[in-house]
């Protein structure tokens, strides 16, 4: 089963993110993408769509005003960049409400729950077992930083430092300051590479120098170990083979 999906977002980024992702799913056909809502129209009114990636706070159109013109609806994820219409995507019924910048397992975590809801009831039960395991292949996650989404690779984090409302993501090369909680970047980053070990301090495992005391040498930065985070983080080093 394919399941005919629409993207619609005035952030040509976005829509790129969502199309490599889509890329990557193989039961996910996507149709078109459009960075104009009232582009879209026709096509929605002429073609059957099954799923709608939406952003919702758009210039020429909100997503929710799309949804009012559209007389026979898809299924609808909304993808945005702002918390405050989570109470919107309830009320509508959508079936995920996506907070940008998106990653692939949240992103597919979502595509399965529009599956489920198209799927005829007497699919073969293996069918969802094979979807359930979709092999996830990307080796980055992005971030919004100012006005623009940046592609940031795993294997380039040295360590994420908290600062205030932000967060400051420390690569080989450069540094990234975005707006975004150390929770929903912990969701992003694969646990196996990646540890917290401060309140204001992540660090990339195989990026660590030394562990002197209470301290973690990576590159010229001196990363302290606080108390809470001390056993777990040793407990991760011994079980790397460091541990003596």
């Amino acid at each position: 089963m394919k399941i005919n999906c629409v993207a619609i977002d005035d952030e040509p980024l976005a829509l790129e993110i969502i199309s490599e992702y889509c890329s990557q799913i193989s039961y996910i056909n996507l149709m078109s993408t459009f960075t104009s809502p009232v582009e879209s129209i026709n096509f929605l009114k002429s073609n059957k769509v099954d799923l709608l990636f939406l952003d919702i706070q758009m210039e020429q159109l909100t997503g929710i005003q799309l949804l009012n013109v559209i007389k026979t609806q898809p299924l609808v994820i909304f993808t945005t960049a702002y918390d405050s219409f989570a109470m919107i995507g309830y009320e509508l019924d959508v079936v995920d409400y996506l907070l940008k910048p998106i990653s692939f397992e949240r992103f597919l975590k979502a595509v399965n729950k529009a599956f489920e809801k198209l799927q005829p009831e007497k699919t073969h039960p293996s069918d969802s077992i094979q979807l359930q395991h979709e092999p996830i292949k990307h080796d980055y996650f992005f971030v919004k930083t100012d006005f623009k989404m940046q592609k940031i690779n795993f294997n380039d984090v040295l360590y994420i430092e908290g600062q205030s409302d932000y967060l400051k993501i420390v690569t080989e090369k450069e540094r990234f300051m975005t707006l975004m909680s150390f929770k929903k970047l912990e969701d992003i980053l694969p646990a196996e590479h990646f540890m917290r070990v401060h309140k204001s301090y992540v660090v990339a495992l195989p990026k660590i120098e030394f562990v002197e005391r209470n301290r973690i040498k990576i590159k010229d930065q001196l990363i302290p170990i606080s108390e809470s985070y001390r056993v777990q983080f040793f407990k991760a080093i011994e079980n790397i083979g460091g541990g003596g």
